[in-house]
């Protein structure tokens, strides 16, 4: 991935020393790198490495699932706060994750602990097992288990 990096950025310079005739400007030097994305990612495969730009691609829409998530669940945890009835049943239930690893674990958890009406109550010694507590465990569980799917595969693109 370095040498995807190294090439992307000597494209950039030579955009920059061929378009500019008096001096050099940042915003070539830009049009350069993003004129040597595209080249790199052409060409990414002749490195015989994944494209350098996926992990942080990955990483980017990591964070946007985790922000719809947590607007989805914000706006599915309001409707039930401000009901007339309570009318929830919370409880626990146990979930077999494709998660290896301590920051692997350690992100779903915190991901799914930060989503409203969700936490993660432990995770067993072999870390394939996380308890999860959910507000409402009759109408939300398939949702929790849709967003923990989400979750892993998102991070799964970043990690692996």
């Amino acid at each position: 991935m370095p040498a995807q990096f190294f090439l992307n950025v000597f494209i950039a310079i030579l955009w920059t020393l061929i378009s500019d005739e008096n001096e050099l400007q940042f915003t070539t030097f830009v049009a350069g790198y993003i004129v040597g994305i595209g080249i790199v990612f052409l060409m990414h495969r002749l490195f015989g490495e994944k494209f350098y730009l996926a992990r942080p691609w990955a990483l980017f829409k990591l964070i946007l699932i985790f922000l719809r998530e947590t607007f989805s669940s914000s706006i599915w945890v309001l409707k039930h706060i401000l009901s007339p009835k309570v009318n929830y049943k919370p409880g626990i239930f146990k979930y077999e994750t494709q998660m290896r690893g301590e920051w692997e674990i350690t992100a779903i958890s915190l991901l799914l602990t930060l989503t409203p009406g969700s936490v993660v109550m432990e995770v067993t010694p072999e870390e394939d097992y996380l308890y999860i507590h959910g507000m409402d465990l009759e109408e939300s569980k398939e949702m929790l288990i849709k967003s923990l799917h989400t979750f892993e595969k998102a991070i799964m693109e970043v990690t692996r």
